[in-house]
């Protein structure tokens, strides 16, 4: 995997963090108006943007570690 590649994926790692963010803070901003249904739709969002960050984190691990421990 390329270095390019390795960069993409901790940007698309860190670009999943800030929707999480978002959807966070859009959960906190419903579930404090009572709107409790739009704040589990948001945080479910959430949930599933953390995900893909964690995935895209872990690609980007494992090819760091392949890339540095050839032989």
């Amino acid at each position: 995997m390329s270095e390019h590649e390795i960069h993409h994926h901790h940007h698309e790692a860190a670009k999943h963090l800030d929707e999480a963010a978002k959807h966070h803070r859009e959960a906190a901003k419903h579930a404090e108006s009572g709107d409790h249904d739009t704040a589990s739709h948001h945080a479910h969002l959430a949930h599933g943007h953390k995900l893909h960050a964690i995935e895209h984190a872990e690609h980007a691990a494992k090819k760091h570690a392949a890339k540095h421990h050839k032989h």
